[in-house]
């Protein structure tokens, strides 16, 4: 076989043919260049959705755009706790989309930016690795999970960590500077105070975070194993005090745990210390007055909601009232215009609701007047009245001062009573209006509706922070209403069963209670609220008010009387009552707030 030149005519038709071949290979390289560009804005736009979906939370919609792989082994319940998780890790509060997607073929980049509480605004990229194509057949592309696409940053193999630590913790000061509590925590549970006990019963203590509390210390970036407030002040201001963490955000080989890139680091800052409404003169004077009785002290300045003095379970626990409960009863007795304090009542030993005898304390006839039936605290008297007055006006007076309601300050336990449709009768609502039934008080409560009545109607919202203190709480009592109620209670303490809270040269207003806690019937016992010593027992029952242990004992009161500078709530459990056991207990304490003032 030999060589052929073309002749001149075939090599003008190759001329002409080269054109369009150079054609075709540039059409078929645009087609090729267009087919990628299509392929890459498919993987952009599934990367773009998947990362605006984390941004918003929506871990359902992410969930759906993972391969299947991921969605056989891993369930949409756990894809979502791995994300959550993370930002707890990483004490993320925002996070957004700062750019556009970027990249092509296996892996598009999408810029992120997140807000933490410790760290700072982190500026990092997901890199979401794209898996399938987009021609026919071959599948739409998902997203190619793994752990590493919980936050951004991380590479592939890669989990997040955080490494945190506390800053020593802050002092906890009194009302005039001194010091409550100091110390590091080198003793778990507890700081030392200069007042010792006294101190101790009011500063609370450490331990490590309840279940409640323990995600979202986490997610401020409190380490697990930290000791924080459970108590007392310690809980009141434990964000104060512990300060602000410091530490490292970690990009960790995710099998191993071995720290591989940090990706944001922070000192920590210690917290300034505290200064508290607490006064040391009283909080010695309350926790001595207690002694070692199971009960609860509070003292509170009426005009501000200043708390100044707590002992034993002043705050967290409640019991029932029993007839301290008498100064709500009376105050919407007044408001309806249902009596006045010159409305006359039959003397008696006990009134009948239902068929049912409620009984005088001790069996005592008593009445005459509204006061004075309510300075000899007259159960026959008073029970009919909460009936007169009414379920849903009774708790709806109880509410405005405070039942029902978030007492305010952390820890404190709410005080309760059933709404008006689950009183039901006669008795059950008499029982009600004289501090029995299902009726659970605080001291606390007790003090805030003694500083109400005080404050000319003004319910002080409690704090133990000076610097949130008020003149003037809300006004939900009538003042006229109010001080009438103060007249009938400086009554108590004058002629009445609070005798024993007297203090000489200073009229103290007041209001006496005694809580049955069981009676006996037939051989059983029944729970608190079938009867007190008050308010006697149920028909058929035998009350056992006249043993000591079978009764908590009350005393709420405010001094002077016209312009109060202290309320004061006493609870002795189980000892006797309230005129006899509890109202000396508040007159040591009003003796030393009112020399103090």
């Amino acid at each position: 076989m030999f060589y052929r030149a073309p002749t001149e005519q075939q090599s003008a038709r190759m001329r002409r043919a080269r054109p369009v071949v150079a054609l075709a290979g540039v059409s078929f390289a645009i087609g090729a260049i267009v087919g990628a560009g299509h392929a890459s804005s498919a993987s952009r736009d599934l990367a773009a959705r998947f990362v605006s979906a984390w941004s918003r939370g929506d871990y359902a919609e992410m969930y759906s755009e993972v391969d299947a792989r991921t969605r056989h082994s891993l369930s949409a319940r756990h894809f979502a706790a791995a994300y959550e998780s993370a930002l707890v890790t990483a004490t993320a509060v925002r996070r957004r989309v700062a750019g556009r997607a970027r990249g092509a073929g296996g892996t598009v980049d999408v810029p992120v930016r997140v807000a933490t509480q410790l760290f700072g605004t982190l500026a990092l990229p997901f890199a979401v690795p794209i898996t399938g194509r987009d021609g026919p057949g071959e599948g739409p592309p998902a997203v190619a999970w793994s752990r590493a696409l919980t936050f951004p940053g991380l590479h592939y193999g890669e989990a997040l960590k955080r490494e945190s630590a506390l800053p020593p913790r802050a002092r906890l000061l009194a009302r005039d500077g001194s010091v409550l509590a100091e110390g590091s925590l080198s003793s778990p549970g507890q700081r030392s105070s200069p007042l010792g006990a006294a101190g101790a019963a009011v500063v609370g203590e450490l331990g490590a975070p309840p279940a409640s509390r323990r995600k979202g210390l986490l997610a401020q970036g409190v380490p697990a194993d930290a000791m924080v407030g459970v108590s007392g002040l310690e809980r009141v201001f434990d964000a104060r005090l512990r300060g602000v963490p410091g530490g490292r955000l970690l990009a960790a080989d995710a099998r191993s745990g071995t720290t591989e890139r940090v990706l944001a680091s922070t000192p920590s800052r210690p917290g300034a210390a505290v200064r508290t409404t607490i006064s040391p003169a009283l909080q010695r004077a309350a926790v001595t007055a207690l002694g070692g009785q199971l009960g609860g002290i509070v003292a509170l300045r009426p005009s501000s909601g200043e708390v100044t003095a707590v002992a034993g379970i002043g705050l967290d626990s409640v019991q029932p009232p029993g007839s301290t409960f008498k100064m709500i009863t009376v105050t919407g007795v007044l408001e309806a215009g249902i009596a006045t304090p010159r409305t006359s009542y039959p003397y008696a030993t006990y009134a009948t609701l239902d068929g049912v005898k409620l009984n005088n304390a001790g069996g005592e006839s008593c009445g005459g007047t509204l006061e004075r039936a309510f300075a000899d605290s007259c159960n026959s008297v008073f029970a009919p009245l909460g009936v007169e007055l009414g379920a849903a006006r009774l708790v709806s007076t109880a509410e405005k001062l405070g039942f029902n309601s978030d007492p305010g300050l952390q820890g404190a336990a709410e005080s309760t009573l059933p709404a008006p449709d689950r009183i039901q009768g006669e008795l059950d609502l008499g029982s009600t209006a004289i501090g029995q039934g299902q009726v659970q008080a605080s001291t606390l409560q007790m003090a805030i509706v003694a500083a109400t009545i005080g404050n000319g109607g003004r319910r002080p919202r409690p704090t133990f922070s000076p610097t949130a203190a008020r003149a003037n709480g809300a006004n939900v009592i009538d003042p006229k209403v109010a001080r009438t109620v103060r007249r009938l209670m400086t009554s108590v303490v004058r002629d009445g069963t609070g005798t024993a809270a007297a203090i000489p040269g200073i009229v103290v207003a007041g209001k006496t209670g005694t809580a049955e806690l069981k009676t006996q019937c037939g051989g059983g016992e029944a729970a608190s609220g079938e009867a007190s010593s008050e308010e006697g027992a149920p028909q058929g029952c035998e009350g056992t008010a006249t043993d000591p242990s079978n009764t908590d004992a009350w005393f709420a009161a405010f001094a002077p009387a016209l312009r109060p500078r202290i309320a004061v709530a006493v609870l002795l459990v189980k000892d006797g009552a309230g005129g006899a056991t509890a109202a000396p207990v508040a007159r040591e304490v009003l003796e030393t707030a009112l020399r103090g003032s």
